[in-house]
């Protein structure tokens, strides 16, 4: 246990921190990637590049500081953090050079308000939660080690089909080149792939939801291509995927991972909310309540662009006709000449849950949200403001705290 006074002085340097947090998570990457280069392989390099590790790693430095006191209140965040270490195949020995470098890095962006009293401080908080993230790994790594199927760090998958979803979207299956099998999983995962970017010379790893039902003999993935946008840069590795990964190609594949997944012990009516590439994990879900026959009550609710980005629209429909306990409520932004309603769309515009209440709010239902960051926090005040407890809502995000395209 921290002493009173190391809680004091960490806790005091929160303020600092909310001002000067990104400064210093900036100043820390750039030194220990200088350091130690090897570890540009492990990072996510676009996220870099855009800031998003940096800002992402301040708030978590930050919540860290204000909650030092009962750092339980971050169970979910360290929870989120941990499937995503040991997808990535973060190691204990990775903790020591970030310590390292984290704390030469408080005293040379800090200063002079850096006193070595401070920095003991803050090296005897590093320690204990690295020791709970190390702990809570360790469980993580010897589950995916022990299942049947199971394994951890990189294994080798070779691509058995290549299946075009949308404009954007293409899946990938994917089978063990080992000639082994597969580990059961929980609909919602993804894994972690990495390819060779020549650009950057660089092994880089992404996370991409699992978009089919467990209990095949290979693994699904449904990758977007990411285009260049104003202020971000052009997917290296979705476009590495679609351009370069081939049926007979080989990747590099990490075990399943993921907080965010169907909750099965219950009966409880299922409402699934996605936008654009956010429905993959959604159809997992979706696939493996129909494959165990499941008749509890399904939403599956989906906004898009429109129909050339509507990926999966037939294995839906087909879905929807045939079972009486799943409907759909999909919205396209842009109705094209030729889209008909009830077969391509629903609705026009965004998702917009107060115009469909009658069909998406189930009393007693669990709400899954996946999607661009706007999206989420659209749908999740929708549904607050229509009454749906928080503790049934569940979300996952795609970039630093989630799923990478």
């Amino acid at each position: 246990m921290l002493s009173p006074q190391i809680r004091e002085l960490v806790k005091a340097t929160a303020p600092v921190l909310k001002v000067h947090g990104v400064a210093l998570t900036k100043h820390f990457y750039a030194r220990m990637f200088q350091h130690n280069p090897e570890l540009k392989h492990v990072f996510n390099q676009a996220h870099q590049a855009g800031g998003a590790q940096q800002h992402a790693l301040a708030g978590a430095v930050t919540a860290y500081a204000e909650h030092i006191d009962d750092p339980s209140v971050l169970a979910p965040v360290v929870t989120r953090i941990v499937h995503k270490h040991v997808s990535l195949g973060i190691r204990p020995e990775h903790y020591a050079i970030v310590g390292k470098h984290l704390l030469a890095s408080i005293r040379e962006v800090l200063g002079d308000a850096a006193t070595d009293e401070l920095i003991d401080a803050w090296g005897a908080a590093y320690g204990q939660l690295a020791d709970l993230l190390i702990a809570e790994e360790a469980r993580l790594y010897a589950e995916s080690a022990n299942k049947p199927g199971g394994w951890t760090g990189w294994r080798a998958f070779r691509v058995v089909g290549k299946q075009p979803e949308s404009a954007e979207i293409t899946s990938f299956y994917l089978a063990p080149a080992d000639g082994g099998t597969v580990p059961a999983y929980k609909p919602g995962q993804y894994v972690s792939v990495r390819v060779f970017v020549p650009e950057l010379g660089l092994m880089q790893p992404r996370q991409y939801s699992l978009s089919d039902a467990p209990g095949h003999d290979r693994l699904r993935i449904s990758v977007k291509r990411e285009p260049a946008g104003d202020q971000t840069p052009v997917g290296r590795v979705s476009n590495a995927l679609h351009d370069r990964l081939e049926e007979g190609g080989v990747l590099d594949v990490a075990p399943p991972q993921g907080d965010f997944h169907l909750r099965e012990d219950g009966d409880a009516p299922v409402v699934l909310l996605s936008g654009g590439v956010g429905l993959t994990p959604m159809v997992s879900i979706l696939n493996h309540l129909v494959r165990a026959n499941d008749e509890r009550q399904i939403r599956f609710v989906h906004g898009c662009r429109n129909r050339s980005v509507h990926a999966m629209r037939e294995h839906v429909n087909d879905i929807t006709a045939s079972r009486a306990n799943v409907r759909k409520a999909v919205f396209y932004e842009e109705v094209g000449h030729g889209d008909q309603s009830g077969r391509d769309y629903d609705h026009t515009g965004r998702v917009d849950l107060h115009a469909i209440r009658d069909e998406a709010i189930v009393p007693g239902a669990d709400y899954y949200l996946c999607g661009p960051a706007a999206f989420m926090r659209a749908q999740r005040e929708a549904l607050l403001g229509l009454g749906v407890a928080e503790d049934r809502i569940h979300a996952e995000a795609f970039g630093t705290g989630g799923p990478a395209a």
